[in-house]
């Protein structure tokens, strides 16, 4: 794969991801409110609504930084998002062993298969935040490195 074809494709995954996480977290305060209560687990010691206004708020911030940040930053906030995807990864547990409809995972093999996704999104979130400039140095394309 060419230097300017991983950039581009590093460029489509961050964007890309970025559209979706700010989608998920205007869906978290608006349409898809109810359907992402059903993601909250029991233990977590806040109202379950609440849960969902707030990390809304977090997805926003993280989709519009993904979208914006300049490329310092950018390895940083890939970083923060995988993270994030983690730390939110028990309410797809939960929304599975408790068996709840919500987002169109109205099965147990929709619900299972959907578990399999969150670790495409942590990867997402750091491969597309990815610097490069060392590789593109080592091929001799001190160009690309600098554009990168």
């Amino acid at each position: 794969m060419t230097p300017v074809t991983r950039k581009k494709l590093r460029t489509a995954t961050r964007l890309l991801l970025g559209a979706f996480v700010t989608t998920a977290g205007i869906g978290h305060l608006s349409f898809a409110r109810k359907d992402f209560q059903a993601q909250v687990p029991n233990w977590v010691p806040l109202q379950k609504d609440d849960t969902v206004v707030y990390s809304g708020y977090v997805e926003i911030a993280l989709g519009l930084a993904l979208l914006a940040a300049p490329k310092k930053y950018r390895q940083q906030v890939g970083t923060i998002a995988a993270t994030f995807f983690v730390a939110v990864f028990p309410g797809n547990l939960a929304q599975y062993n408790h068996h709840r409809d919500a987002l169109g995972m109205d099965t147990d093999t929709k619900r299972l298969v959907r578990l399999f996704f969150q670790p495409v999104l942590m990867y997402a979130a750091v491969a597309g935040t990815k610097p490069e400039p060392l590789a593109e140095l080592r091929q001799g394309n001190v160009k690309d490195a600098i554009e990168a």
